[in-house]
């Protein structure tokens, strides 16, 4: 530190400069919930147990906090709020593509006109300029354009224009790192709180019944069928009116306001479908059974008036007589059910379980994130259905209610109702209804509700003063166990009578009541008030009666007597039952009450609390003195004896139940306890504990026997207890007890039960763990609850003096330092596992001393960590983290509590400490590394410990020396690395690790950032004097390119960055399974650390910024070495077309054919003219392993941070030095970059792109790419930079996006879900991104451009620089990126003008397109830009004449393929900019006296007339057909001028694709391919390139068209001709390959090995075998289509279209013949072109001619348009059937059609068989089919009249043919045949063959000419009848059982048509059987068989 200049001291300091502490530990008031916590009641001297709870629930949050977390974590934006507003900041970036969007919709609104239809067909180009360019105003120019200003100048104007409005922070734009991988956000632990459930609040709003005559009193409580429990306890209420409350008013001597409330708010922890909430109603106990009190309700209405009027008055008298008398006592009267299924909704319900994991015990404290995810929960399981108030409650009204019966009123019966109930819905006949009215409100409630009592009766906050009602909470009794550790004292009795026996017993005991008491003696005033009033009455009450079942001497209790239990129970506090029979009827002299007994139960059992199910005798007589002493079931026997009922058996069962904080009910915590607080105070012994008494001697085994048991307590009870427990086993750890005057450590044993309970709480199913795996109740724990143990007060047992600490320090354990040193040895002794090997003898008395002194909790764990063994070492090194957390926190008090002065780091923690530490850090690292080489549970188990490790590391650089923690770090990653064989792991790990660490709020000071090289050279003393001597230029030089390495001084120097550096350069260069994964890890890392920085308000200064990024420059060099692993967005563009937000797996198989083998990866959006690279065979081969989209762009977002931030000159330097191949690299970085930042656009969900986008993207686009073999500069480049094969691809398809992949539907829907206003807000963002990304970018290649322009590499340089300035051009970009990307073109253009025109033809090209693309923009700034720059690059290419020739050529060809794509772009825009320009060339006074206005004129005349054509191509947009043909006309009258003519066969192509029509797509690119092989062949004679258009004869015969025009007509040497990158070998290739994939998509798969056939001897001259394999693979796919798809391939549909009507303009009776897709129907067909033509000339004057027959004009309406439509089929003469066998064949080439129509003489269309005539007309088309394109016109018709003996012979022909088929099917389809065969020999068919036979076979014909014809027919039936027998017994074969009778039927059928027919069939016409000369007999036969088995055959075929 002492060697810094004064500049870096400043800049360390600000930084935070090491700061004295970095912890800090703070006391934080726990909440409470309730106004004043909840405590015992005042002046009672508590057990030391209770004592302990409550300081526990009631003590403060003690709290280690980082004082500097704040400035780094929280910094900036990273996770706070402030970046909610950040956004506020950003400018708005206007897109183009934006604005297009919006202006859109407009264009489309008027009705469509086709009146250019009919220009269409004239034929010749179109060279009309529709109107001169000189009528339209230019655009402003940019004044100083034309002024000539020095290159230097220029330069630096863009540059300050460039550096203007800049965002500071580029992470504040691009999304914050992903949370998977940020391992270094510990999960703060959720705060200890108490467990609240799902929250409902349930308002009773009125309670009426048919007649109101008494008071009635509601209870309601909610209870769980399918569990069988009442999971709610009682809430009271009193809904009476004034008068009622009036009659009872002798019985409430006070009424308090929490009595009164009306709403009560349950809390349900297992919500299910199976709750109930039921309403019981009572009332006031009168003469008669519950069915009598009941009648007059059900019997008597209000409404009625009159008599019961009078009824009703004498009823309410008689009631205010009952409850002036017996107004205590209560009588049961109604209950309702109401079902809360629908409340606890039950979608929510399938996943219960999981939901409730997460809200209980598990999320006791981590995973339930507060309360107000709880609520989260809870609203989402409550799903309110609306009731149309809009408020999120739920009104509910009952209208009937059950009476209760008196003989079944326990719960049992309650919960077979409820079964019954929830069953059928309504009780079984015999229970009777009531009908009444009670309405209620149910709803979730909310997170605060005013005045709010819990179920202690404590006001809740808030709580106003002037309130009205309270709310009452209602305790739970959750179903299942809650693990959520006791926070507030709570300490509640619940007593439950059940049933009493009273059935034997003679006296009058019938209307029975029991008085309940809790009592703390046994006089009678002795009754406490701790009992819990109902409603309408004092809070709390002495005694409480149950209500009365009449005249029933066994009955049933439902009641729940709550009771608040004293904080100190004795042995008198007892529970009193006394039996009363109340006497309904008032006779005189008679008391209400008439006594029948008592019974008792003691509270307390062996100092412990009674809770369960009793079944308790009853005394009937006085109680003896001291009964309480004993349990009723025990007594023993007294003086006179005690009367029981029933001979002291029990009659009386009772339940007991206590919610309490206080008593643990279990016995195994109790003991444990019980001990611990023996050894604190003072006790006599024996103590007792449970059922055992334990002398002193044996307390010490016994205390360790119970913390061993504490392990077998329940889990439930250790979880409630958890923090009281482990203070307690701390407390043992670090105080050594002296019992009975000996020496106990209990060290071992404690750690060993924590350790212990540590692994039963991690493994434990219902409890929760944050995402590191942590114990959410230990984590917690630690992090609020745990301090050091504090030192015993009281005075030690054995009687030693105890030197009393200091009382400064009570809360926490200090010693004097001397005391430690002095005695370091025997403590050791001490506190090593066995107490009894003393160290050195010292007097008794020192011992005790000694030993009293307690020990350090951080030395103690320390140690005991090291020396645990077995299964608890292994224990506590699963779970380190805890042991971890709790070291670091012991660490910090223990350094708070030290004196200051001694706060050296060294010295602050002992050298054993010190040791200890390293060997844990040893032993756990070991333990990583072996648990790695297990399988997969374990290796999660490794990652876990190792970030717990990391986390440790990174808590002691904040507490000790850090060297020290360096070592450690170190001893760290090299252990792994020598343990560790398999890469991705060992990487992976030790990131995590370094992860954590980096994140550590003085990363930069640990780095000692400020020591850059820049700044301190490597001379061990500096002095600033050497550095800036010139003696060390060349030295500096050096210096700096090794700024940019990963050197070995600078890993000494920046220790984490350098261990970080390593990490990631080797998971960059690392191979095997899973290492993307790893890689995505090590960028993450960076990229995380960098944003912190960039964000860190600590950073804000540009001077911090440029020492930081020098921190980072060997970054650079480590993204340099990975550029060919990088994932290459501008091939994903090409793939997933420009709207796709990134790509995904299926697009890599949608691409995957042509990526692998037309090259190595295509680029490309709409007009691509960038490259990536491609591949030659000689390159030296290594695998790389690629990484994915995501870690791709993390890294260049790191890559351009520090381009951004890094010190500009010294990048200048660095660049000037660097070897132009570095340089390159450099280059294709940032080409990679713009594409990866390129802006997406909103993302409007109608955005998520299709798989059918993908597929027919831009064909053009991607086969330039595809085809550039490495022509110029760019392919030297992307050639060095890719190694050669497919290894572009296993990366990619290594698992694209790879953890996205199971999310991707999710991406779609999360678009759907945003607000407009987030959706705009995030396109801000991203658009201020991409601008910003783009500009630094844009400075990177200026600096490059000024430090190489010193140099000799330009040349190939500019051409780099150039690919990349393009590629951003051809991005979607804001106006503000365009703007200066122009400038910066601009200053190009004049700076290396010559080399730009000579050299680099191809870029040229390329530019001229973009800048033309953005001469047609919708955007002033950017056309005036445009124009502009088109302007100077035509000006500067004139001064070489041959330059500016190309220059025309290039812009012509451009237009023409802007104009193809017509998608986004505007003619009349594109027109301005033309005129734009022809204004500067005339203001141009410079210029003017050269021919290069006239030149520029001309050319701009060229290009408005192929404007012209694009306006034309505008029209037919909806009518493909039409389109097309404009198209083909446009590239025919390009003939001569080869290359564009290509250019538009490419847009045919483009547009064919877009309509899924590839094999026409497939013909446009053959076409194109024979235009190349003519110049080729022109050019060169080579023997292996095909001759011409001729070599393409096979692949279609409309080819020939193509041959050149002739020689003269073009030299291919004119300059500027034919020098496309298409007419080369590479491009001939990369057109026929791009075509056989188009063929191969098409299903033409004859046709890919016709197209291969030429591209293979090319191949095998330029020995190209990589290609060739794929070719041939390629070709072998092609084979297996053919074989396994055969005939189940579809072609195509054919139909004749005719026109006619003056409406079409030169369309008027054209007729054309359509291809259409396979399987187009014809209606479908004729829907389409009457809807389209119905929308341009109105639907009513369109008519499609349904029939086929020819069309006569006289007959037509003059004013309509008619459009006939007729299917045709492929039609070939015999001798074509011989060539054409297969099912393609007869497919494919087709030029001829035929369809026919049936007509009669007397012009009916259908007639009888003998008048049926039929005309068959074959069309002949202009071209064979496929072509380039989907119609061709008909040149040639001809037609054939069948008469009806031919129509006859034709028709059985086919019929026979069909029978031929389905018998010789295979498999045999029986379905088929049977139908066949019925329409063959079926009995009903209607003009079937027998018909036919009858009419033409029946009798010789008299006209001889129509023998041959007759003869040909008989013999047709001949061969039908034999076919129609096979077929009958084929189908005897295939037919099942239950098809008998229908073969016999078939069969008979058959039999007779034989037997009518044979007769005709054997009927020869003798004529023609007469000899005609005469032969020899033999020689005759011989003829005639032969003959006719020839017939045969081609009969078959012919038909």
């Amino acid at each position: 530190m002492t060697h810094l200049n004064s500049l870096d001291v400043e800049l360390a300091q600000e930084l935070g400069d090491f700061t004295e502490d970095d912890l800090d530990v703070v006391f934080t008031p726990k909440e409470c919930r309730t106004l004043q916590p909840s405590l015992p009641e005042e002046g009672v001297e508590l057990d030391p147990h209770v004592r302990d709870c409550v300081q526990t629930y009631t003590r403060e949050w003690l709290i280690v906090n980082r004082k500097n977390q704040g400035s780094s974590e929280i910094c900036g934006f990273k996770k706070t709020g402030s970046r909610k507003d950040f956004h506020k900041t950003l400018q708005k970036q206007t897109f183009e593509s934006e604005t297009l969007e919006c202006s859109e919709p407009k264009t489309q609104a008027g009705p469509r006109h086709l009146n250019v239809l009919c220009d269409v067909s004239g034929k010749g180009p179109i060279t009309a300029c529709d109107f001169d360019l000189r009528s339209l105003q230019p655009d402003p120019r940019l004044e100083n354009l034309l002024q000539q200003v020095s290159a230097e100048d220029f330069e630096k104007q863009n540059e300050e224009a460039r550096r203007t409005n800049r965002q500071a922070e580029l992470f504040a734009l691009y999304p914050s790192v992903d949370e998977e991988d940020a391992v270094e956000i510990r999960p703060v632990p959720e705060c200890p709180k108490e467990h609240l459930g799902n929250r409902i609040l349930v308002k009773l709003l009125t309670l009426k019944f048919e007649i109101e005559i008494e008071p009635l009193f509601a209870s309601i409580a909610l209870y769980d069928v399918k569990e069988r429990k009442k999971i709610s306890e009682n809430f009271h209420c009193d809904l009476n009116s004034d008068q009622f409350k009036g009659f009872l008013r002798a019985h409430t001597p006070s009424v308090a306001t929490s009595s009164q409330a009306r709403s009560a708010v349950f809390s349900v922890t297992y919500p299910s479908s199976d709750i109930y909430l039921v309403v019981k109603i009572e009332k006031v106990l009168q003469q008669g059974e519950i069915g009598d009190c009941a009648e007059p309700y059900m019997v008597i209405k209000e409404s009625d008036g009159g008599k019961s009027k009078e009824k009703i008055e004498k009823l309410k008298l008689q009631a205010e007589s009952f409850c002036q008398r017996l107004g205590k006592y209560r009588m049961p009267f109604a209950w309702a059910p109401i079902s809360l299924a629908n409340f606890f909704s039950v979608s929510t319900l399938d996943r219960e379980v999981t939901d409730v994991e997460s809200m209980v015990g598990k999320g006791s404290v981590g995973e339930r994130r507060t309360l107000s995810q709880s609520r989260r929960l809870s609203e989402r399981t409550l799903s309110l259905e609306e009731n149309g108030l809009g408020s999120n409650f739920k009104a509910i009204t009952v209208n009937s209610f059950f009476k209760q019966e008196g003989d079944r009123l326990s719960d049992e019966d309650l919960f077979k109702f409820l079964a019954d109930y929830k069953r059928s819905s309504s009780l079984q006949r015999r229970v009777k209804s009531i009908p009444g009215l009670l309405k209620l409100e149910i709803s979730v409630a909310p997170e605060t509700i005013n005045s709010c009592l819990t179920p202690e009766m404590l006001p809740v906050r808030p709580f106003p003063e002037n309130r009205g009602r309270p709310h009452k909470e209602i305790l739970e009794f959750p179903t299942r166990e809650v693990y959520v550790p006791h926070t507030v004292y709570r300490n509640l009795l619940y007593v439950y009578p059940q049933r009493l026996n009273f059935a034997n017993k003679l006296t009058s005991a019938r209307n029975i009541t029991i008085k309940i008491q809790f009592m703390c003696g046994e006089d009678a005033s002795n009754a406490m008030p701790v009992i819990f009033g109902k409603s309408n009455g004092p809070e709390f009450l002495q005694e409480v009666y149950t209500a009365i079942t009449y005249h029933n001497k066994s009955p049933d209790f439902y009641e729940e007597v709550k009771i608040k239990l004293p904080a100190k129970l004795t042995v008198n506090h007892h529970l009193l039952f006394t039996f009363y029979h109340i006497s309904c009827q008032q006779k005189q002299g008679n008391s209400v009450e008439s006594l029948l007994g008592f019974t008792w139960l003691p509270i307390l059992l062996n100092e412990r609390l009674q809770t369960g199910s009793y079944c308790l005798p009853v005394a009937l007589e006085k109680l003896p003195p001291n009964y309480s002493m004993h349990s009723a079931e025990k007594v023993p026997s007294q003086n006179p004896p005690i009367k029981w009922a029933e001979g002291h058996k029990g009659v009386f069962n009772i339940e007991v139940q206590a919610v309490s904080s206080v008593h643990t009910q279990d016995n195994h915590l109790e003991k444990f306890f019980t001990l611990c607080h023996s050894l604190e105070s003072q006790v006599s012994f024996p103590i007792r504990v449970l059922d055992q008494k334990i002398s002193e001697s044996a307390l010490e085994h016994e205390l360790r026997l119970s913390i061993i048991c504490l392990n077998s307590s329940r889990l439930e009870p250790l979880v409630l207890f958890l923090h009281l427990v482990l203070d307690k086993l701390f407390q043992l750890f670090v105080q050594p007890m002296v019992i009975a005057g000996q020496t106990a450590n209990f060290s071992q044993l404690a750690f060993e039960s924590v350790a212990v309970t540590a692994n039963s709480l991690h493994n434990s199913k219902g409890l929760g763990k944050d995402q590191h795996g942590r114990n959410c109740l230990l984590a917690s724990y630690v992090h609020y609850v745990f301090r050091l143990p504090e030192p015993q007060r009281d005075v030690p047992k054995s009687g030693g003096p105890a030197t009393l600490p200091d009382p400064r320090y009570h809360t926490y354990g200090r010693t004097s330092a001397a005391a430690v040193s002095s005695k370091l040895l025997q403590a050791r002794v001490m506190s090593s596992s066995n107490p009894d090997l003393a160290g050195t003898h010292c007097t008794a008395d020192e011992e005790v001393k000694n030993i009293m002194s307690s020990k350090h909790f951080h030395e103690e764990l320390a140690l005991q960590m090291v020396v645990s063994t077995g299964v608890v070492k292994e224990t506590v090194f699963k779970y380190s983290w805890f042991f971890f957390e709790l070291l670091v926190k012991s660490m910090a008090q223990y350094v708070h509590n030290m004196d200051k002065r001694d706060n050296f780091r060294r010295t602050r923690f002992s050298d054993r400490f010190k040791d200890d530490i390293t060997t844990i850090v040893n032993v756990v690292t070991s333990e990583i590394a072996a648990l790695l080489v297990k399988p997969q549970k374990e290796t999660e188990q490794a990652e876990k410990i190792n970030i717990s490790l990391a986390f440790f590391l990174y808590d002691l650089l904040s507490l000790m020396d850090r060297g020290f923690v360096f070592n450690l770090i170190k001893h760290y990653c090299n252990q792994l690395s020598a343990k560790l064989n398999n890469l991705p792991t060992l990487i992976s790990m030790r990131l995590e690790f370094l992860r954590i660490l980096c994140s550590h709020e003085h990363y930069l000071n640990l780095n000692l950032f400020f020591m850059n090289a820049d700044t301190a050279p490597a001379s061990p003393c500096p002095s600033i004097s050497s550095q800036n001597s010139s003696s060390c230029s060349s030295f500096q030089d050096q210096k700096i390119a090794s700024m940019f390495d990963l050197t070995p001084e600078y890993r000494q120097q920046h220790f984490l960055t350098g261990l970080l550096f390593t990490e990631l350069a080797a998971a960059l260069d690392a191979e095997g399974e899973g290492i993307s994964k790893v890689q995505r890890k090590a960028v993450s890392a960076i990229h995380s650390l960098l944003s912190s920085h960039d964000l860190d308000p600590r950073c804000v200064k540009p001077e911090v910024k440029v020492k930081v990024a020098a921190l980072y420059l060997p970054l650079v060099g480590i993204i340099l070495d990975a550029l060919p692993q990088l994932y290459d967005f501008t091939a994903a563009d090409a793939r997933s077309g420009k709207n796709r937000a990134n790509g995904s797996d299926e697009e890599q198989e949608g691409a995957s054919g042509i990526n692998q083998n037309v090259a190595l990866a295509i680029a490309g959006n709409h007009f691509n003219l960038k490259t990536s690279g491609t591949m030659l065979s000689s390159l030296p081969y290594k695998q790389y392993n690629m990484l994915n989209a995501d870690t791709t762009r993390n890294l260049m977002i790191c890559f351009l941070w520090i381009m951004k931030n890094a010190d500009q000159s010294l990048l200048k330097k660095w660049i000037a030095d660097l070897p132009s191949m570095q340089l390159n690299r450099i280059l294709d970085l940032l080409f990679i970059c713009v594409s990866c930042f390129e802006y997406k656009g909103k993302q409007t969900s109608d955005k998520v792109s299709t798989q059918v986008l993908q597929k027919s993207r831009d064909v053009k686009a991607r086969l330039e790419e595809a085809l550039l073999r490495g022509e110029g500069a760019r392919g030297e480049m992307m050639r060095r930079c890719r190694a050669p094969g497919n290894d572009r691809f296993p990366g990619l398809n290594e698992n694209l996006r790879w953890r996205k992949e199971q999310t991707h539907w999710r991406q779609a829907n999360e678009k759907l879900d945003k607000t407009k206003a987030e959706l705009d807000q995030e396109a801000l963002i991203s658009g201020n991104l991409a601008t910003e990304a783009n500009l630094i970018i844009l400075d990177m290649q200026e600096n490059i451009i000024q430090a190489s322009s010193a140099l000799d590499c330009k040349d190939s340089l500019l051409g780099g620089v150039l690919r990349v300035l393009v590629n951003s051009l051809s991005c979607d970009q804001s106006t503000t990126y365009l703007t200066h990307c122009f400038a910066t073109l601009r200053a190009l253009i004049a700076k290396f003008g010559d080399l730009l025109f000579e050299e680099e033809v191809e870029q040229c090209a390329d530019l001229c397109q973009r800048v033309l693309h953005h001469c047609s923009s919708s955007m002033d700034v950017t056309r005036s830009q445009a124009c502009a720059t088109l302007y100077l690059l035509m000006r500067f290419s004139f001064g070489a004449t041959s330059n500016f020739a190309r220059v025309k050529m290039q812009v012509t060809m451009s237009l023409a393929s802007l104009v193809g794509k017509s998608q986004d772009f505007n003619e009349e825009y594109l027109r301005r900019s033309l005129r734009t320009i022809l204004a500067y060339a005339e203001e141009d006074t410079a210029m003017q006296t050269t021919p290069f206005p006239m030149q520029v004129e001309e050319l701009l005349c060229n290009l408005n007339s192929i404007l012209y054509d694009t306006v034309k191509m505008r029209e037919f947009q909806e009518d493909p057909e039409m389109l097309m043909d404009l198209m083909y006309r446009i590239a025919k009258s390009y003939q001569t001028s080869p290359d564009l003519r290509l250019t538009w066969l490419q847009n045919m192509a483009e547009k064919h694709t877009k309509r899924k029509c590839y094999t026409e797509a497939a013909m446009c690119l053959v076409h194109a391919a024979a235009l190349v092989a003519e110049y080729l062949s022109m050019l060169e004679d080579h023997s292996y390139l095909p001759v011409g258009s001729v070599s393409f004869q096979n692949i279609s015969s409309n080819v020939l068209e193509e041959s050149a025009v002739s020689d003269d007509t073009l030299s291919p040497d004119e300059d500027g001709v034919c020098s496309g990158r298409y007419f080369t070998e590479s491009g001939l290739v990369g057109l026929l390959e791009q075509a056989a994939e188009l063929f191969s998509t098409g299903g033409l798969y004859e046709t890919v090995n016709e197209v291969y056939k030429l591209v293979i001897p090319i191949l095998e001259a330029h020995r190209d075998f990589r290609k060739l394999t794929s070719t041939h693979e390629k070709l072998q796919k092609a084979f297996d289509s053919i074989i396994s798809k055969g005939q189940k391939r579809m072609f195509g549909t054919y139909f004749r279209v005719g026109f006619y009507g003056s409406k079409f303009g030169d369309l008027d009776e054209q007729e054309f013949v359509y291809k259409e897709p396979a399987i187009t129907k014809l209606p479908e067909i004729s829907h389409r072109l009457e809807g389209f033509y119905g929308q341009c000339f109105g639907a009513e004057f369109v008519e499609v001619i349904k029939d086929s027959a020819p069309v006569d004009k006289t007959k037509l309406d003059p004013n309509k348009a008619y459009i006939q439509i007729t299917f045709v089929e492929p039609y070939f003469d015999e001798y074509e059937m011989k060539d054409r066998l297969t099912y393609f064949e007869k497919n494919f080439n087709l030029r001829r059609f035929m369809y026919t129509t049936p007509f009669t003489l007397e012009g009916r269309p259908r007639g009888e068989l003998h008048e049926q005539y039929r005309r068959n007309t074959v069309l002949t088309t202009m071209h064979a089919f496929p072509y380039i394109k989907t119609r061709i016109s008909v040149i040639q018709k001809e037609e054939f009249v069948l008469t009806p003996i031919e129509v006859a012979i034709e028709e059985m022909k086919k019929k026979t043919l069909q029978l031929a088929v389905a018998i010789n099917q295979e498999p045999p389809d029986a379905k088929m045949l049977q139908m066949v065969l019925q329409g063959s020999v079926g009995a009903t068919v209607n003009q079937g063959p027998l018909e036919v036979a009858q009419v033409f076979l029946a009798e010789i014909p008299a006209d001889p000419k129509l023998y041959r014809h007759h003869n040909k027919l008989r013999l047709c039936f001949k061969e039908f009848i034999m076919r129609c027998g096979e077929a009958v017994e084929k189908n005897k074969r295939l037919i099942t059982a239950d098809q008998r009778e229908y073969q016999q039927e078939l069969k008979k059928n058959y039999n007779k048509l034989r037997e009518n027919l044979r007769p005709m069939i054997e009927r020869k016409i003798p004529e023609l059987y007469k000899p005609i000369f005469r032969v020899e007999s033999q020689k005759r036969d011989s003829f005639h068989r032969s003959s006719f088995r020839k017939c045969e055959t081609q009969l078959s075929q012919g038909s």
